[in-house]
């Protein structure tokens, strides 16, 4: 059934004209966990019927660590199944494969010839990654933020979601931007702004492990495809306390992010009776947790079988990304030749 909303045929993609262009781009790392869920695909969800959107996969941007062809086939398919399994239209927004839109490669050569070593260097996800690997200190890396900008305005995009650890970047496209307009004397690039996916409903998840929010790299997410089984078994082994040891108390950090996922996938009466028995010293961590499992196994249950659906159709997956692809180039291409002609370059 999940399938049916494809396959009856797709109708006419009709770009939003008069509406802000919103983008955001993820890395194909491994599957969407519950942090990834609600603290943005539902927020894209709701975007989507507002925005003129374009959500792709950054493929490129993965060759840093250099993954093998196939690692980045199944990597792609894995991340386009769980976005559509979740709500994402293809008929509302442009779903795409980075790898797809050569045009953006060849913004990316422009903006690079524009950037200067100095700034690139003193960007601080540059200077982390070559701490972090020493050995592999490559110029994707030091460049990631000119392929970014040229990602975003590429589609002359006004919002870009990002997080705080992605705001020194935004400030590099629009700085980016900003310098290719002035130095052709235009106002062609709109300088993106970052946007809060906060105010659009989206949720900070946090961690099983009590350090801060749910994150692939730190080993403490629950992922949508997780069986319930494993989900059970995760949230059984949550980093928890001696317990409330005072009637009414503050909860320590790794309780309140216990309660933050009982808030999210349960119901407020639930919440309401854990809380209570917070309060009043009764609380029982077993009990709380094997709520809190079944709880995500409900809410998370019908992503999971339509993310089953989605990765068995390698065909159906193929074809929404040419057509997503389709409508990124004909956005790019645009751009592209307007951007070749205020250079100086011919114009194909």
């Amino acid at each position: 059934m999940a399938l049916l909303w494809y396959l009856r045929g797709a109708k006419t993609h009709i770009y939003k004209k008069k509406m802000e262009t919103v983008l955001s781009g993820i890395r194909p790392t491994g599957n969407l966990h519950l942090g990834n869920y609600y603290g943005a695909v539902t927020s894209f969800i709701k975007l989507q019927d507002l925005y003129r959107c374009f959500f792709f996969i950054a493929d490129w941007h993965s060759l840093t660590t250099h993954p093998t062809p196939e690692n980045i086939q199944n990597s792609v398919r894995t991340i386009l199944a769980e976005y559509l399994a979740c709500g994402l239209d293809p008929e509302k927004a442009t779903i795409y494969v980075q790898s797809d839109v050569p045009e953006v490669v060849e913004l990316y050569l422009y903006l690079n010839m524009n950037a200067y070593l100095g700034e690139l260097e003193r960007v601080t996800s540059f200077k982390e990654k070559a701490r972090k690997q020493p050995d592999n200190v490559n110029a994707g890396l030091l460049t990631y933020p000119t392929l970014m900008a040229s990602d975003i305005i590429i589609h002359k995009a006004n919002k870009v979601p990002v997080g705080k650890d992605q705001e020194q970047n935004m400030e590099m496209a629009r700085k980016f931007a900003r310098r290719f307009n002035q130095m052709y004397g235009v106002e062609f690039f709109p300088e993106p702004a970052s946007f809060s996916l906060a105010k659009e409903g989206g949720i900070k998840i946090p961690g099983l492990d009590g350090s801060g929010k749910m994150g692939k790299s730190e080993g403490n997410c629950i992922y949508l495809c997780d069986e319930p089984s494993v989900i059970r078994k995760k949230v059984m082994k949550a980093v928890t306390d001696a317990g409330p040891q005072a009637m009414n108390s503050e909860k320590p950090e790794v309780i309140k992010n216990l309660f933050t996922l009982l808030e999210v996938v349960s119901s407020k009466d639930t919440y309401n009776y854990f809380n209570d028995k917070w309060n009043d010293c009764t609380l029982r961590y077993g009990d709380l947790k094997k709520q809190l499992a079944e709880d995500i196994v409900a809410a998370t249950d019908p992503i999971r079988e339509r993310i089953k659906e989605f990765s068995s159709n390698t065909a159906l997956l193929d074809k929404i990304a040419l057509a997503g692809a389709e409508k990124a180039r004909e956005s790019a291409s645009k751009t592209l030749r307007e951007v070749r002609q205020i250079i100086g370059f011919r114009v194909y």
